[in-house]
This record gives C-alpha cells, sequence and structure tokens, in this order.
C-alpha cells in the first residue's frame, strides 16, 4: 500500500468519526436545549404559583393545582395534587363524563302517556296513566327552541285526543316510581335547597323544577316589599314575605323552607323603586304542578275527567301507550351543565345511571356506579368523596389528580372524547364568561369552573402557543377576599401556562 492510500483512508476514517461525533453532538445540544426549556417553562409556571397562593389573600387557604402534558402523560406542576378538596360545580365534569360513557351520548329519557280500562265512544273507562322516566327537560326554559319539549303539555293533549278520548271516567295516575322518595341530597344546606338551584330531581321534573315570584319594592329603601304574583300555581303554597327593599341594584333575596312542606320564608332584599321584580324558588313536588297543567289543558281541550288525580305505581301489564315523550338527546342535556351549570340536571344524570342499571334511581346507587366506573378505568378513588352529582353539596372533597384523570382519560382512551369536549364552555361563554376570548383564540381553553362562598375551582384543556394539550386543574378553598379577583389571577395563571410551555 502506497502513501497516498494510506492517507486517505487515515483521512476517511477521521472524516467519518468527526461526522458521528458531531450528530451526538447536536443531539445532545438538542436535548440540552430542549431539557433547558423545559425546566425553564416550570420554573416559571411554579414561580407564577408560588407568587399567586402567598398573597394575603391566599396564604391561608387550601389550594390543590396539577397541569398534565396529555402527550406524554407527565406532570408539568403540581401542589397538593392528591388532596381532597370541596370542588363546587367542577364536579359536573364527572358527572357528565360518566353519563356519557355510561349511558351513551345519544340516550334520551321517555315519559310514557297511556291508560287501563277500554276507550269506547270517546270515553275511556278507566285511568289516564303517566310513567315518569326521569327527564329533566321537561317545560325547561334551557330548551325554549325545541317547542316538542318546551311545549310538552300541547303535545301530550294532542296525542291524548288523537287516541279518541274525550271523557276519562276514572282518575289521572302519576306513576312516579322510577325514583326514590328522597327529595333533595342530605348534605345540601337551608339556605339552597328552597332557592331554583336548590330543586332536587323527580321522577316527573318540570319546568326546571322552579316556580317565580314577582315582587313589587318602594321607591325607598329599607320598606317591605309586596308580593303580586307565583307562576305556576303552587296548590297549598304558604309564604311568609320578609324582603325589603334596597339601594343594592340586584337579587339578594333567599327562599326557606323544607322540601317536605309548603311554607316559604323569603327574606333579604330586591332593587327599590321596581314595579316588577322575579326571584325563582325550587318546586320540590313537580308531580303536582304537572297534574294540575295537564289538567287544565285537558279542560281547555274539552277534555273531561270524572275521577282524582293520584300519585302511585301502577301495574304496567293493565298499561296501554297512547304516545312515549322523548327527550333531547343526553349529550344536549350535558352540554347545558357544563355551559349553565345546572344542578338538577346533574343530579338527573345520576339516578338515571341508577335507574337503568338497577330500575330505581338512587342517588347512593348512582354514586357508586360512577365511582366503580372509575375504578375499573385504573383511577385511585380511595379519597373520593361524591355526595351529589351537581357540586352543590360541602361534603363532596376530590383531588387536582383525580379530574385530571378523567380528562386524560375521555382524551386519550374514550372513543368519545371529543363528544365530552364539545360540552366544555370556551372563554367568553357559559361559565367561563368572565374570561377573555381575545387570550384564548380558536378554542384553546375549553373548562368547567365552579364556585361557592370561598371556593373557585377550574378545571378542563388548554392547548399551549406550542401546541402542547395540557389537562389542568385548579382547586381554591376558604380563601379571604374577591372571588372575581381570584378568578381574573387564575385566568392570568392560564395565559402565562399557554405562552410558556
Amino acid at each position: 500500500m502506497n502513501s497516498v492510500v494510506k492517507k486517505r483512508e487515515i483521512f476517511n476514517y477521521l472524516y467519518h468519526h468527526l461526522k458521528n461525533i458531531m450528530k451526538v453532538y447536536t443531539s445532545v445540544l438538542a436535548l440540552l436545549i430542549l431539557f433547558g426549556n423545559h425546566v425553564f417553562a416550570q420554573n416559571k409556571i411554579e414561580t407564577i404559583v408560588e407568587q399567586l397562593i402567598s398573597a394575603e389573600e391566599y396564604k391561608n387557604a387550601t389550594v390543590g393545582l396539577q397541569f398534565v402534558d396529555l402527550e406524554s402523560g407527565k406532570t408539568i406542576y403540581e401542589t397538593n395534587s392528591n388532596k381532597p378538596i370541596i370542588p363546587a360545580s367542577v364536579l359536573k365534569i364527572i358527572t357528565t363524563a360518566s353519563a356519557i360513557e355510561i349511558l351513551g351520548p345519544n340516550y334520551r329519557f321517555e315519559t310514557k302517556i297511556g291508560y287501563s280500562g277500554k276507550i269506547e265512544d270517546e270515553i275511556l273507562a278507566g285511568n289516564l296513566i303517566l310513567i315518569g322516566g326521569g327527564d329533566p327537560t321537561l317545560g325547561s326554559e334551557y330548551f325554549k327552541d325545541r317547542s316538542e319539549t318546551y311545549n310538552f303539555i300541547e303535545a301530550w293533549v294532542q296525542q291524548i285526543k288523537a287516541a279518541g278520548i274525550k271523557r276519562i271516567h276514572g282518575d289521572i295516575i302519576l306513576d312516579g316510581s322510577a325514583f326514590d322518595t328522597e327529595k333533595v341530597p342530605p348534605t345540601w344546606i337551608w339556605e339552597d335547597i328552597g332557592n331554583y338551584y336548590g330543586a332536587g330531581a323527580n321522577a316527573f321534573s318540570v319546568y326546571d323544577n322552579l316556580f317565580r315570584i314577582i315582587f313589587k319594592s318602594s321607591k325607598r329603601a329599607g320598606e317591605l316589599t309586596e308580593i303580586i304574583s307565583t307562576y305556576p300555581k303552587i296548590e297549598g303554597l304558604e309564604i311568609k314575605n320578609e324582603v325589603v327593599s334596597s339601594n343594592i341594584n340586584r337579587d339578594l333575596a333567599y327562599v326557606f323552607g323544607s322540601p317536605v312542606d309548603k311554607t316559604r320564608v323569603i327574606r333579604g332584599t330586591i332593587p327599590k323603586g321596581r314595579s316588577s321584580f322575579t326571584i325563582k324558588a325550587a318546586i320540590h313536588n313537580p308531580e303536582e304542578v304537572l297534574a294540575y297543567e295537564l289538567l287544565s289543558n285537558l279542560a281547555k281541550n274539552g277534555i273531561f275527567i270524572s275521577g282524582k288525580v293520584k300519585f302511585e305505581e301502577v301495574n304496567k301489564k293493565n298499561f296501554r301507550t297512547i304516545y312515549t315523550h322523548y327527550s333531547p338527546e343526553l349529550i344536549e342535556i350535558a352540554r347545558v351543565i357544563n355551559h349553565k351549570s345546572v344542578n338538577l340536571f346533574a343530579e338527573h344524570l345520576v339516578r338515571q345511571m341508577a335507574y337503568e342499571k338497577t330500575g330505581l334511581g338512587s342517588r347512593d346507587t348512582g354514586l357508586e356506579i360512577i365511582r366503580e366506573f372509575w375504578v375499573n378505568k385504573g383511577m385511585n378513588t380511595e379519597s373520593l368523596c361524591m355526595e351529589d352529582g351537581s357540586g352543590l353539596s360541602h361534603f363532596n372533597a376530590v383531588s387536582p389528580s383525580q379530574f385530571n384523570f378523567i380528562l386524560s382519560f375521555m382524551q386519550k382512551h374514550s372513543a368519545l372524547g371529543l363528544v365530552f369536549l364539545q360540552t366544555l364552555p370556551v372563554a367568553g361563554q357559559g361559565t367561563l364568561a368572565s374570561f377573555n376570548p381575545k387570550l384564548f383564540p380558536e378554542n384553546t381553553l375549553k373548562a368547567k369552573s365552579g364556585s361557592m362562598t370561598r371556593v373557585r375551582c377550574y378545571s378542563g384543556y388548554l392547548i399551549t402557543d406550542l401546541k402542547k394539550k395540557i389537562a389542568f386543574t385548579i382547586m381554591f378553598n376558604q380563601f379571604s377576599g374577591s372571588g372575581a379577583k381570584l378568578s381574573k389571577e387564575i385566568e392570568n395563571l392560564l395565559v402565562e401556562v399557554k405562552h410558556n410551555y
């Protein structure tokens, strides 16, 4: 071998060896840059969180946070992520995700109208029967655009007429045995259960299980108001009015009363100088309101009944169906729940899961079905405490990591992940109405909020500027100061995460 050939071989060897070294160096450098940026992002998020929770209003609060990168499954930042904390309405994330998985997004509630006996010469010799199926949307203001739902009574009467019935020689029977007799969850507080948002689930829920009380107030503050009317009509309702006029221009009146009687005391204030001011209160016997509305509408259409109204279980073997009323699909109901935070609808979903599994709509059974579902998916539910489906109970306790487990499962493992995502509001809408949509363009934030006295929580999904998808849960309990101020600071925190990860 001559010297020229030998030098060429040595040169080629050195060249390829150096090339490989440069590849390794470049890869290592890229990893170092990536790791450095990741560490920098984590450190910045940690700094922002620590500055927030060390503020005077929050230093004694219970705070739990967790941010999870959905692609890698790694936790970006967390503090007290396994600590059970009162979630308020963020609990509806668990309820709606569970119902979508267990009942299915196309599930519909059913209410059956029929009879026992026989129909001859336009006379029903027997009983007109309604079988409740737990539909929470009958006459609901959230479905005003659905005539068959909002104006359901008219459709029912027309179906009864179409069946050839003009006289009923018997009773009207409402069978609400699909649900148990519990009016409201036992851990709901006295201040809540008389007001519209404290209405309990019923096999015959109607008009969102609320009634309206219309006041007239004096032009001067501090004077007793006058109740002009109530709607819809509730037989036997007794109201003691202690509401006074006020310089404060908002509704600060609260309705107090037991769900097992019809006496209501209303205390607080409404704005002065109003000729008509409406507040909303809970109906705890909606089956009675439904019966009255049905009787009135039957009479208007020339259909009269000789018997009584009864509330009892019937023998289904003797029941003949005239008409089956179907609710909107569950996905539409779940969207209302998460956008408008409707407690009643959430409580219905819990009971309906129990009804479909066992034949009886029980809150306790429904909550156990939810727990078992997530245990089977690998979730640690040891510290999960669910007393209802809406989050209204102060006895609920859920950790940030449990919320993020469900959020991660729905996006990474569920075939219904996109369906669930559609139920969550974006910035500027629903329960995120106070968030600036310009800070989260193109729907890069989708989440559910939850609030009650000294409680502010948020849980959902965030897409960062680098297109990273994050599941997050932020929970504050027992803080002092303004809830609106804390919400703004949480918004700022999410913006920082969006820009720095």
